[in-house]
């Protein structure tokens, strides 16, 4: 009966809820597990603006959680309470036996892509962290990544194109919004 009970409650304590967390002035706590998320993509020096030089080029990984990424998988939509995280670092070449090509290296910053009907005015919010920050404010809604999203964001201001797993399945669900040719 104890054995039950503690391996009861050791699950418990394993399992950490997905849905975002705020402090009492509406800070975003940052998600601690999100590496055990869904990794969705990798990109390389990806810039939506202007391009930078090699030597600044970072690698952005893309996490989501388990549950909205369920939910996904079926509707082709995201659900209440779906976290991204992107998470940004740099990139290294040329240690080791490398000789070509690139590596990830430390973490950069993280940035949290939230939609939360009931807290965010507008669904949607952007939170950045830097320096290990345990919380962070959503960026305004005219940040960059907010009007970036909404104008270019292939599945509900979020860029499914980038995801090579997922566009498929919002396109079969008639839910990917496709961007004119350019």
């Amino acid at each position: 009966m104890v054995f039950s009970f503690l391996a009861l409650s050791l699950s418990a304590q394993e399992v950490q809820p997905a849905d975002p967390r705020y402090t009492s002035d509406g800070q975003l706590v940052r998600p601690e597990n999100y590496r055990e998320w869904i990794f969705l993509s990798a990109g390389l020096g990806m810039t939506y603006g202007t391009a930078k030089p090699e030597a600044e080029q970072r690698f952005d990984n893309v996490f989501v959680t388990r549950e909205a990424h369920k939910v996904f998988l079926k509707t082709g939509t995201w659900p209440d309470r779906t976290m991204f995280i992107l998470e940004l670092r740099a990139s290294g070449s040329h240690a080791s036996i490398n000789k070509g090509g690139h590596y990830q290296e430390g973490v950069v910053a993280i940035e949290v892509h939230v939609k939360d009907e009931s807290r965010l005015p507008n669904k949607w919010a952007f939170f950045t962290f830097k320096d290990g920050e345990p919380s962070a404010k959503p960026l305004p809604a005219t940040s960059s990544c907010q009007t970036c999203h909404e104008a270019h964001g292939a599945v509900d201001e979020t860029f499914v194109q980038f995801y090579p797993t997922l566009a498929p399945i919002a396109r079969s669900k008639g839910t990917f919004r496709e961007e004119p040719a350019k």
